[in-house]
């Protein structure tokens, strides 16, 4: 398609744009006769990310921010290779990180323009260019080994001889110049020193400070690169943990999108996962968030990935190979071992702001005991560039030493993509077994973790959830994101509860398997750990935000289709005398509610339903309460309600100021306290915006107290009463609430609708309660967790905030109170205080 369009003359120091346009460039080459028997390169920089395109197949990405500016055309000009070429380069208007205007986390600049600075033809000598990594290694050496250490001064000295003996005018002395530093390189290391092993690696965000759409050419402009690494280097191996984005392969989506777009590239890294070289790893569909995801959600990013990896690649992962998310649930260990998965690598745990965690590798323990072998790179990172420095961090960082004596070292530009280069390569074959160094060898993660195992016998064991002492924020941002996993989650459930009973009732029925594939891959690519954490940018939110709605319109659609099958004969019009209302109940036990109906004239009308688990009733009459709800406004213009379960007051701001279990006739709010009290604070934190809050935030709260519709009864009693009021928030957001008390019913429900148009504030609802426990219970996957209510350590007070999923529960002994929700995940517990965070 690029290349029949019409080309213009472009010129170098031209600029391109606007942000996230494309422009392709047809680049004709003549490399003259005089270069035969020399390498050439075509070289390319510019502000954008390219890739270099030969014979209608991608065969070079080119990135300045990730030191590739170069294509080798010809490693030793013969007169049998073509000197005329044409090439095709296609430029994205972005950067490696995207287009942030001022900083790389601030929006997009939608009008940035991207220069091409450089295109050349040039011949490259590789003398000199390994002349000048020998000398790099050494004088890092020198530098970095100290004044008590011999071999600083034995790089030191080597270097300077080097310097002596070479005549930069005279190629000749370039071989005895770097027989100096082999001498060097060449005296080897002991038995007992650390071994590093180094593994090739790019991580690439599925959808970050760019669209899901600018991933599918990262992906392609990464991976590329990799496999034409691997052409010349046969020992490099790659861990690629992105269906569709990575080279340790990660993710299954984006070995998915590569499959798609790029098929001829696709198959060369078939052939590199069969030679070994091309790893897959990870065993998820995405690089999913570690805490927000439900069970099931998790359980579907492992089915995907390790389905995707068996199907594509003839084997699953043993690996799970998470690096970049915002904290692990306890529930992990669990999940990973029932799907196949005994080992564990990160390295997010040491961005922590406030304790260092206090090992590399370790036993990890979920909460049903569950055990998964873990490594956390002692580097800190992965996007190493095979630097000395790196190399002496990785050894001395090792907070393991005398357990195990090996660690990994992921190497390669990442985040934006990019991945190994040559030069990283070429400095670590240098380092390979180099007396003074840690031992470094190109190796895999079944080697490595092969021989952590072998050393496992003394190594500690970390029980509960890796929470990550930063990133707070990510619980709460983009509300509409948290508030769509969480509805489509439902969703997903419920056609699948129904369709199930369906197919259990009428074999004719056809199960929705390939809608359902289809639906569930769109929800785990939003899991994303930058899209359902809300860290990306608006592009990214308006993409999740269509996969929502196109989720709940298919969803809605397969419900319907489900009900229709499995209750045809209930639905046909003779088969009911009287009207009658079909009810459906996907969870697993009996429940008993007040449900809204239609009426015979069109209007909902209330009716008290008892339906069975996981089934449905043809409800006729519907149930009378054993007492209905009584509503009474007080001369104080407070409300009471009451059920005969529980009864509740409230003042005219909306407060509850009284909630009593009537059986026990227990008072739940302590004197003098308001529960449901909204609460506003300052969110500026130190830089990551819409990732952080910071514990100081909590020296800022203000009540919210400017009342704009008071406290005024909506429904009287019966078989519901509720109330309504309205609030200011800040200087211009406003907040309206209807508070309901149902029949039979033992919770109070708060519908809540926030007109939020606040910038740097944090909104949350308090409620203390007459409870006195040292520890709260919170909602995770498949279970629950207790954290401290109370701030004795650092590692207590560093849990200010806190995520759950549908509850937190703070009780003592016969006694407690919880506080549910439908879309939120942000929440904490301090002393008596339930918080969720808005």
């Amino acid at each position: 398609e690029a290349v029949v369009q019409e080309f213009r003359p472009a010129q170098v120091g031209e600029s391109f744009g606007p942000t996230w346009e494309t422009c392709w460039f047809k680049v004709e080459l003549s490399i003259p006769l005089a270069w035969a028997g020399r390498e050439v390169h075509f070289v390319w920089e510019s502000d954008g990310e390219g890739m270099v395109w030969r014979d209608a197949q991608p065969v070079q990405g080119l990135t300045k921010e990730g030191e590739k500016t170069s294509y080798i055309l010809t490693r030793s000009l013969k007169e049998s290779e073509p000197h005329s070429l044409t090439l095709y380069v296609e430029l994205a208007c972005n950067g490696l990180f995207g287009a942030g205007k001022g900083s790389m986390i601030a929006p997009p600049d939608p009008d940035r323009r991207f220069t091409l600075s450089k295109a050349e033809l040039v011949v490259f000598n590789r003398d000199v260019y390994e002349l000048l990594v020998d000398l790099e290694i050494l004088l890092d050496m020198a530098q970095l080994l100290g004044e008590e250490n011999q071999r600083s001064f034995q790089a030191l000295y080597t270097a300077n001889q080097m310097v002596n003996v070479c005549d930069v005018t005279d190629p000749s002395t370039f071989p005895p110049a770097r027989d100096l530093a082999a001498a060097i390189f060449s005296q080897r290391n002991g038995d007992s020193q650390h071994t590093i092993h180094a593994m090739g690696h790019c991580h690439i965000d599925s959808a970050w400070l760019w669209p899901y759409e600018e991933t599918i050419r990262k992906c392609a402009r990464s991976w590329v690169t990799v496999v034409h690494l691997m052409e010349h280097n046969p020992e490099l191996t790659f861990a690629c943990s992105q269906l569709g984005l990575i080279p340790v392969l990660l993710q299954a989506q984006q070995f998915e999108w590569v499959r798609s777009c790029y098929p001829g590239l696709y198959a060369r890294i078939q052939d590199f996962v069969a030679k070994g070289q091309f790893i897959p790893v990870g065993g998820t569909w995405v690089e999913m968030d570690g805490n927000l995801p439900s069970g099931e959600s998790m359980v579907r990013q492992f089915l995907q990935g390790q389905r995707f990896f068996q199907e594509q690649f003839g084997r699953m992962c043993s690996e799970f190979w998470l690096p970049d998310t915002f904290g692990y649930s306890a529930q992990l260990p669990q999940l990973m071992r029932g799907c196949g998965i005994q080992r564990f690598l990160t390295q997010k745990l040491s961005w922590n702001l406030v304790n260092s965690f206090p090992h590399h590798t370790f036993f990890w323990e979920g909460i049903d005991g569950s055990q998964v072998l873990t490594h956390f790179p002692p580097g800190d990172s992965y996007g190493m560039h095979g630097r000395v420095e790196e190399m002496l961090k990785t050894a001395k960082n090792n907070k393991d030493k005398g357990r195990v004596n090996h660690s990994a070292f992921l190497f390669g530009f990442g985040d934006g993509g990019g991945g190994p280069t040559q030069k990283m390569l070429d400095r670590m074959k240098r380092m390979s077994d180099t007396d003074g160094l840690p031992r470094v060898q190109i190796s895999t993660p079944e080697q490595l973790f092969s021989v952590l195992e072998e050393e496992s016998s003394q190594l500690c064991t970390w029980v509960g959830e890796l929470f990550l002492e930063l990133h707070n924020g990510t619980y709460t941002t983009q509300a509409q994101i948290k508030k769509g996993n969480r509805e489509c989650e439902r969703i997903l459930h419920d056609v699948e509860v129904l369709s199930t009973l369906a197919v259990a009732q009428d074999r004719g029925f056809q199960y929705p398997s390939s809608q359902l594939q289809q639906l569930w891959r769109l929800l785990l690519l939003n899991q994303f750990h930058d899209v359902l954490p809300g860290s990306c940018i608006q592009l990214v939110v308006e993409d999740a935000l269509q996969y929502y709605t196109e989720i709940r319109r298919a969803g809605a659609q397969l419900q319907e289709e489900a009900v229709q099958s499995l209750c045809r004969d209930l639905l046909q019009p003779q088969a009911r005398s009287t009207p009658s209302t079909l009810v459906l109940n996907t969870l697993s036990w009996e429940r008993t509610e007040v449900i809204s109906r239609p009426g015979p004239d069109g209007a909902e009308t209330l009716a008290l339903v008892t339906v069975p688990s996981m089934g449905y009733a043809l409800v006729q009459e519907p149930s009378v309460p054993p007492q209905p709800v009584a509503v009474r406004k007080q001369e104080d213009g407070s409300i009471t309600m009451e059920n005969g379960i529980i009864a509740v007051c409230l003042d005219t701001m909306g407060h509850l100021t009284s909630l009593q279990l009537l059986g026990s006739g227990r008072e739940s709010v302590p004197d003098g306290c308001y529960a449901n009290q909204f609460a506003l604070f300052d969110d500026v934190p130190l830089y990551w915006d819409a990732w952080d809050v910071m514990d100081y935030h909590l020296q800022t709260r203000k009540p919210v107290t400017t009342l704009l519709k008071p406290l005024e009864i909506i429904l009287a009693g019966g078989l519901r009463g509720s109330v309504r009021f309205s609030l200011q928030v800040g200087k211009s957001s406003t907040l309206t609430q209807e508070i309901i008390l149902d029949a039979a019913c033992p919770y109070l429900r708060f519908l809540t609708q926030v007109e939020w148009k606040e910038a740097h504030k944090f909104l949350k609802v308090e409620f203390p309660v007459q409870v006195r426990s040292t520890s709260a219970t919170y909602e995770i996957q498949f279970g629950h967790l207790q954290r401290p209510t109370h701030w004795n350590t650092s590692w207590d007070w560093a849990r200010f905030e806190v995520w759950a999923h549908k509850w937190l529960d703070l009780s003592e002994h016969g006694f407690g109170v919880a506080l549910l929700n439908d879309c939120k995940y942000g929440a904490s517990a301090h002393r008596n205080i339930l918080s969720l965070s808005l």
